[in-house]
């Protein structure tokens, strides 16, 4: 049987090789366990709130509400009296319940943890941080009131919608936001 061995002159130059992939590893891993732990934390004293079940999650529940009014719809949202969630009802008819996982603040926390290990100037690396959290925030709402409208008006394709349109439009979303901030990031980064 043949050993595997490499020398301490091999795995240098495999770190240094591959330093910046390292470096981006261990920025984005930090930045998502500390984010991660952060919200956690929140969401522990979050109970304490008058919010129910917790403040983002609420917020999120009560706009997308307004959005699906908007729309021309009867929308009502009240507390779930069994779990921390939010009912969601369309023209009386409960379809959707909102937890804690449709706030996209772990979508958010996972957009930004990879802005962050790729980052630009701070001042580009804030204010591309900022307009794609809005514009990731923004489409959860569109996507949980077009969600309910979909299940309101195509019951029967509520796991399609649920399980897989609405979920890659807003990693889709996720995805394209990255690729724009290397391209931006790439082109103004002189290359060693």
């Amino acid at each position: 049987m043949h050993k595997f061995v490499v020398d301490n002159n091999d795995l240098t130059k495999i770190l240094r090789k591959n330093k910046s992939v390292l470096q981006f590893l261990a920025i984005f891993g930090a930045c998502y366990l500390v984010l991660t732990i952060l919200y956690h934390f929140y969401l522990s004293v979050a109970s304490s709130t008058n919010y129910y079940p917790d403040f983002i999650t609420h917020l999120v529940a009560e706009q997308s509400q307004q959005t699906i009014s908007s729309f021309g719809y009867h929308a009502k949202i009240l507390p779930h009296l069994q779990e921390a969630s939010m009912r969601l009802f369309v023209n009386e008819k409960y379809l959707v319940r909102i937890v804690e996982g449709c706030n996209a603040v772990s979508v958010l926390i996972l957009f930004s943890s990879f802005v962050l290990a790729f980052h630009g100037s701070l001042k580009k690396t804030i204010l591309f941080l900022l307009g794609g959290s809005v514009l990731i925030y923004s489409l959860n709402i569109f996507r949980i009131a077009l969600l309910a409208i979909g299940i309101y008006n195509y019951p029967n394709y509520q796991e399609l919608l649920h399980g897989t349109v609405f979920p890659v439009i807003i990693y889709g979303a996720v995805f394209l936001l990255w690729i724009f901030w290397v391209r931006i990031v790439s082109k103004k980064t002189p290359h060693a």
